[in-house]
């Protein structure tokens, strides 16, 4: 029988050899090869420092749409960016507060332990991992897992030149499903009257949202849910800070609204059909940490948002 998990390996092996001529494997690489004689073969391994590969930068960004496989590694699949320092495993799990949280390493995870061509991690929540480690080129690492046939590919960046905002805005998604609810805290005096100005409370959850007309301050177990349809966030075309937000409302047609950033914890919707102004307040922060609901069902998938060609029609 084969054992296809050796012909992987193998596999894995043979990319490695391809690529220990790169610019980063050039400068963290003890020696390129040594030879192991196996029943009167010479077989060459690559020989690096995986120490010196993890730790050449300060922040590996986790790129999600770049996996290969059908399994996962669940602290992977949760993180935005890990971090290798000195013996402990960092992540930023959450959108809120990245850049801030941890000097912009994020929270202490777990432990980790370099080893020949792998490292070994044990974390708090999802527990022991043993992770093949391939460079792939000057600012790019591969982490395989063997039991899964699943690699992730993490890019690699000094937190003095990382693009928070870049992961922020591209993740955004992911920032409106943080909170257990946003709380509508001012409208505008400017603009026609419509149906939406009923509405005091958003909730957003993978695939759907939901709203109530529940009076401000209402607390958060005694929300009564009117209303859940499907939501959509679009990037703009040329604009990168600028995402549009739909609310399939489905007895009328969809309710559009400019989405703007204020801070961590505080939104804007601007409504073009009748020019008014929406604040809103994350209530129940959920930092995905050791533990609990968030910790186990907050993942990340492939995705990408679509793209709507319109252009901002108020100015901030």
């Amino acid at each position: 029988m084969i054992d296809f998990s050796r012909v992987n390996y193998n596999t894995k092996i043979m990319k490695a050899k391809l690529l220990l001529t790169s610019v980063l494997m050039g400068v963290l690489m003890t020696s390129c090869y040594t030879e192991v004689i196996v029943e009167d073969e010479y077989i060459d391994e690559p020989v690096y420092n995986t120490s010196q590969v993890l730790h050449a930068y300060d922040l590996w960004y986790v790129d999600i749409n770049a996996t290969r496989g059908n399994g996962e590694v669940p602290f992977l699949q949760r993180a935005f960016t890990v971090s290798f320092d000195r013996g402990t495993l960092y992540a930023n799990n959450n959108i809120v507060g990245i850049g801030k949280t941890g000097n912009g390493f994020g929270i202490d995870v777990g432990f980790y332990d370099p080893l020949r061509g792998a490292v070994e991690i044990d974390h708090d929540v999802d527990g022991q991992w043993l992770l093949d480690v391939f460079p792939v080129n000057g600012n790019t690492i591969e982490l395989y897992d063997a039991r899964s046939d699943t690699s992730y590919f993490l890019k690699g960046y000094q937190v003095g030149n990382f693009d928070y905002d870049m992961v922020f805005y591209d993740n955004i998604n992911y920032f409106l499903q943080e909170y257990d609810a946003w709380e509508k805290t001012y409208t505008s005096l400017e603009g026609a009257l419509n149906e939406f100005d009923s509405e005091n409370f958003l909730q957003f959850n993978p695939g759907y949202f939901r709203s109530s007309i529940d009076a401000p301050g209402t607390r958060l177990v005694d929300l009564q849910w009117d209303f859940e349809g499907n939501y959509s966030v679009y990037d703009i075309e040329n604009d990168e800070t600028l995402k549009t937000l739909t609310l399939d409302y489905r007895s009328s047609s969809n309710d559009y609204f400019e989405l703007y950033v204020i801070n961590d914890s505080t939104i804007e919707l601007y409504h073009p059909r009748s020019k008014t102004v929406y604040e809103f307040r994350g209530r129940g922060y959920q930092q995905y940490l050791k533990a609990g609901k968030g910790a186990v069902e907050k993942k990340r998938k492939k995705t990408s948002n679509p793209i709507m060609k319109v252009k901002r029609s108020r100015d901030i």
